[in-house]
């Protein structure tokens, strides 16, 4: 099941060019606010408000941690991170670390010790199937897939796989917020699903000083917001989960060095320890997980 970093680089570049990997946002339905400002703004940034420098902010209460608004990051820890893990979803829960991992071929659940990086339990996916985000919902564990549009139930504890379930969009990120499913697509839609019946209840547009943020993948709920990876960028939107405004940014710019940057792929992965009030970041192929504190942005 492990295989070298390189080989994971080469998959991904023929991927890139045969397969469409890549993940592109999925198209907005046909007539949607957010697809039309995709589309007429400057695009390429989607989450920026127009002139204004990354990071600028719009909104109020509380954020994870100390902020109110932006937020920057001091490392409190690093802990070695399987540099073969594409990982696509992430989660802690009473001191073990849930991952789930992509790219075809290569897709799992595992059970991973934070101290050592090296994971004590993982499940295969089909080699057909690209495995994408994760949450535990009691004693369960939900884990979404690319474009097969089919999430796998597993028991918690044995990694058994319970059930499967159908959803017409791509699958991105996923979480709850002790009642509801929250799932993103690449889009700038959040989902709200049953957690019993899978059954789509709701819908979020993600906007951002009136525009539609984009390319929303993995997701963790913290504190009453839910915190969403921008895919390609170093940043993670603070999303109000009543409204879909973006409350403020995290800027997580510079966690790596430039020589681990050259082996690794995007930011992906947030995870929170709600019994120890600890966040932990990571991403695609990354050689560290790093626990940090958010402080607010001078």
């Amino acid at each position: 099941m492990r295989i070298r970093a390189a080989a994971l680089l080469a998959c991904m570049a023929l991927l890139a060019a045969c397969c469409d990997y890549g993940k592109p946002s999925p198209p907005e339905p046909e007539g949607s606010a957010e697809g039309q400002a995709a589309q007429e703004g400057e695009g390429t940034r989607e989450g920026l408000a127009e002139g204004a420098p990354e990071g600028a902010i719009e909104g109020e209460g509380a954020a994870p941690g100390v902020c109110e608004t932006d937020c920057i990051y001091e490392i409190v820890h690093s802990y070695p991170h399987d540099p073969e893990a594409f990982t696509q979803g992430l989660v802690f829960d009473n001191s073990v670390l849930y991952e789930g991992t992509g790219l075809y071929g290569h897709s799992t659940l595992r059970k991973v010790d934070l101290d050592t990086g090296s994971f004590f339990q993982a499940v295969d996916l089909p080699a057909n199937v690209f495995g994408e985000g994760i949450t535990l919902f009691g004693d369960k564990v939900i884990q979404l897939t690319w474009r097969e549009k089919t999430g796998y139930v597993y028991d918690k504890a044995s990694f058994q796989l319970l059930q499967q379930f159908a959803y017409d969009t791509e699958g991105w990120g996923l979480t709850h917020d002790g009642a509801r499913l929250i799932m993103s697509d690449g889009s700038s839609t959040l989902y709200f699903l049953d957690p019993i019946t899978f059954a789509r209840t709701g819908s979020l547009s993600v906007r951002y000083n009136g525009r539609a943020v984009n390319r929303l993948n993995e997701l963790e709920y913290v504190n009453g917001e839910i915190l969403a990876n921008i895919w390609q960028e170093d940043r993670v939107a603070r999303i109000a989960p009543d409204t879909g405004r973006v409350k403020g940014w995290i800027n997580l710019g510079g966690l790596l060095t430039a020589e681990e940057r050259a082996s690794a792929d995007v930011l992906n992965g947030i995870a929170y320890d709600v019994q120890g009030g600890r966040l932990f970041v990571t991403g695609k192929l990354w050689p560290k997980l790093f626990e940090i504190r958010l402080l607010p942005k001078p």
